[in-house]
């Protein structure tokens, strides 16, 4: 089997994890542990609107203050370089990730963000991102540091990959079928699973 692209996650997978979802949570006034989208969700239309900006102020002031995961810059040139797509899919809005997107050079071949569709752990997004690229889901790496993007690549029929940068990774790391600890090891899972297919035929 050949990958045929790499769909990455952007807070916590390209980036050095921001964002403070335990916050979060306390100042909209969500139970620990539940999804933010998904809690807001279910509000009120007037408590939405307060719990949206709550949550829109914490999203822009990371994405300003954003930092690249070592090796990011790396990991995106040595995908191009071996002409394969590469997506992003986030539960942010696009917005946000242009700020990132400019701040730091980057480039994508297509991204998904949360109004495009429902949000990860739907498969939407990854299916969406695959057929943009004309590729199989199943051929298809997906990165991510938390359950959402893992479960999102189960149900789309990707394969997953988990990247520790998450201090709960450990709770999780059983739905990932690789786990990674730099975003260099993406290269040697390509060539992994590709070796591995040469010596099948």
């Amino acid at each position: 089997m050949t990958i045929e692209a790499v769909i990455f996650d952007l807070d916590g997978t390209l980036t050095v994890p921001f964002l403070d979802f335990d916050q979060i949570r306390r100042e909209i006034g969500l139970p620990d542990g539940m999804s933010v989208l998904e809690g807001i969700a279910a509000m009120t239309p007037a408590q939405r609107q307060k719990a949206e900006s709550i949550l829109l102020e914490h999203e822009s002031r990371a994405a300003q203050n954003s930092k690249l995961n070592d090796g990011a810059i790396e990991i995106l040139d040595s995908l191009r370089r071996r002409n394969l797509p590469i997506g992003l899919l986030t539960r942010n809005l696009r917005k946000n990730v242009m700020l990132v997107v400019e701040l730091h050079g980057l480039h994508f071949d297509a991204i998904v963000d949360r109004l495009d569709g429902p949000v990860k752990p739907d498969g939407f997004g990854v299916r969406h991102l695959c057929e943009r690229f004309g590729v199989c889901a199943a051929k298809t790496l997906v990165v991510g540091d938390f359950k959402h993007d893992l479960e999102c690549a189960k149900n789309a029929g990707a394969i997953a990959v988990l990247i520790r940068t998450h201090h709960q990774a450990d709770q999780f790391a059983s739905l990932a079928d690789f786990t990674i600890d730099r975003l260099d090891e993406i290269l040697t899972i390509i060539d992994t699973i590709e070796n591995q297919t040469r010596m099948m035929e």
